[in-house]
Parts: structure tokens; C-alpha cells; sequence
């Protein structure tokens, strides 16, 4: 991990003066905020109807109509946006030849790499932070179980951060950012949309798709429910992609 603060620092600069930061915080939080809008509104109104109706008073949840669909909704958003934060953090070093500038130093792949990844994993703690302030505001108008929230919020930084990770990687095996951030959210939806093939695939191979669906295993952490199994499937997709990501920057140091 030798070098590690140095690029660590170095990447956090960069984000912040680049101006595609700004366009994601501006894209994420006023989506955030429509979605965090539409869903207190609903719930509003689901409230009003609750005076009328004992039925409806009796499945009225802020967990299951606002919490749980919220934070579903800004994980699509960072699916759209991790393509963005992460297409530049190899290509451009790729592009203006930085790259093998940076190679020549005495920092390790592993450093190298684990630095990228905890400044743009940094962002988006940074993205999710702005929207607590929407928790507080819906547990003082309604009662909120905060075990629920922080598991959600656990699953949405999970999440995130296996976004991120294969952004990463795409961003590794072409000098385009663009091509790179095409990549990135290609493969993304794929794992996004995988767990679909279990209503057209026999059993065995639609329950390994349904495995390998991101989603799949968002879903228990919306609900208050941390399962060391799906938190080890987003460490393991993690790993594998920052492992990929090592052995990518290995084979361009080797060609020098």
C-alpha cells in the first residue's frame, strides 16, 4: 500500500476540480430530491386516505412507502452517474500518458489502485451524506426505525462501492472515456438486469443469475435485514474487480 495517501490526496484534487463533479452532484441531488419528494407525497397522501379507511391505516409503513423505494431509486441513479465518476481515473492517466509517469514511482499496483477506488468511493459518501438530512426531516414527521435506514444506507454504499469497483476496471482497458463509461454501464445493467432470466432459465442456472444480480442482494438491506452472505457477495464482486484491475496496471507496467 506504499504511495497510497499521495494518490489518495492527488484523485480527491482531481475530482474537485473537474467540472463532471458538479454536473453529478447537481444530476444526483435534484433527482434525489424529486424522488425523496414524490415519495413523501405519496405517503402524504396514502395518510389522508388512512383517516377514512382503518384498512389503509393499518399498512401505512414510511419504511415500505417512502425509506425502502427511495433508496432503490438513488441506487439507479448511481448506476447512471459511477460510469461518470469513474471513466477518467485510468483513461485520461492512459490518454496524456501519465500513466507510465506514475508507474515509475515507487508505489505499489495494489496502492495504486485501492487509492482510486477509496477517492471516488469518498464521493460518493459524500452523494449519500447530502441526502441524510431527508431522513432526519421524514423520522421527525413520522415515526422511523433507524435500524432500517442505516442497514438501507449499508446496502447503498455496498452497492456503490461494487459499482464503482467495475468502473474502475473498464476504465483500465481503453484510453476513451467515453468508450470506458459505456462499458462500465453496459456491464452494470447487465448485473443489474441479470436476476431477470430466472422466469425464461431452468431452475438451476436462473438461481445463479438471480446470485449474480446486484439487486438480488440489495434487497434484505432495504428491508433492516444485514445477511453476512450478501455483504460476502459484495466483497467478493469487489475484489474480483479490483484484483482484474491490478492485474491490468501489472501488464502495462510490464510493457513500460
Amino acid at each position: 500500500m506504499r504511495g497510497f495517501w499521495a494518490v489518495y490526496a492527488k484523485e480527491l484534487y482531481s475530482f474537485w476540480a473537474s467540472p463532471i463533479l458538479y454536473v453529478v452532484l447537481f444530476v444526483f441531488f435534484l433527482l434525489s430530491g424529486y424522488f425523496f419528494y414524490s415519495a413523501v407525497a405519496y405517503y402524504n397522501l396514502l395518510s389522508f386516505q388512512a383517516t377514512q379507511n382503518p384498512f389503509v391505516a393499518q399498512e401505512l409503513n414510511a419504511v415500505s412507502i417512502v425509506v425502502r423505494p427511495f433508496l432503490l431509486d438513488i441506487s439507479i441513479v448511481l448506476l447512471l452517474l459511477s460510469p461518470l465518476l469513474t471513466m477518467r481515473l485510468f483513461a485520461e492517466e492512459k490518454k496524456t500518458g501519465t500513466i507510465e509517469l506514475l508507474l515509475t514511482y515507487p508505489i505499489t499496483e495494489v496502492g495504486l489502485v485501492c487509492a482510486k477506488l477509496c477517492a471516488v468511493v469518498t464521493v460518493l459518501l459524500i452523494l449519500l451524506a447530502g441526502t441524510l438530512p431527508y431522513m432526519v426531516l421524514l423520522g421527525y414527521l413520522t415515526k422511523l426505525s433507524v435500524g432500517v435506514v442505516i442497514s438501507g444506507y449499508l446496502g447503498v454504499i455496498l452497492m456503490g462501492t461494487a459499482f464503482l469497483a467495475l468502473g474502475l476496471f473498464t476504465s483500465t482497458v481503453t484510453q476513451n472515456q467515453i468508450i470506458a463509461a459505456t462499458l462500465s454501464f453496459g456491464a452494470l445493467l447487465g448485473f443489474w438486469i441479470i436476476s431477470w432470466m430466472k422466469s425464461i432459465t431452468p431452475s438451476t442456472i436462473g438461481k445463479v443469475c438471480e446470485y449474480l444480480s446486484l439487486t438480488y442482494h440489495f434487497d434484505p438491506f432495504s428491508k433492516g435485514l444485514i445477511d453476512t452472505r450478501h455483504i460476502t457477495y459484495y466483497f467478493v464482486f469487489i475484489l474480483f474487480f479490483l484484483f482484474l484491475t491490478i492485474r491490468r496496471i501489472d501488464v502495462e507496467r510490464w510493457r513500460g
